[in-house]
């Protein structure tokens, strides 16, 4: 699936069964939630933390919760995730193409 096959099927699900989008301030705050919980997550699987008694090892869900969320916002304000994502690359490639291979921390 790319990032337009995505936008556009979270779009559909919102409007067949979401009724609308939440206000983009409160799906800022949900994605601040989302993030939370995967780094809950993160910090149990990956970090000093253990996992709570009952609680389980859903990091693939909680990501795909934060996807979703960032894809909400995308659409709400007419973001074309697919050309902001190429974009991004080109920046990130222009400004750092010898950062890190000439970092001797690496």
């Amino acid at each position: 699936m790319t990032l337009q096959e995505a936008q556009k099927q979270v779009d559909t699900w919102i409007k067949t069964y979401g009724v609308r989008y939440f206000s983009e301030l409160t799906n800022m705050t949900v994605l601040t939630e989302e993030v939370g919980e995967l780094a809950r997550i993160m910090a149990r699987k990956y970090g000093d933390q253990s996992f709570k008694e009952g609680e389980k090892d859903n990091l693939a869900d909680e990501m795909a919760d934060v996807l979703w969320v960032l894809i909400c916002l995308a659409n709400q304000t007419n973001v074309d995730l697919t050309e902001a994502f190429k974009r991004n690359i080109e920046k990130k490639t222009k400004r750092d193409s010898q950062r890190h291979i000439k970092n001797s921390k690496l």
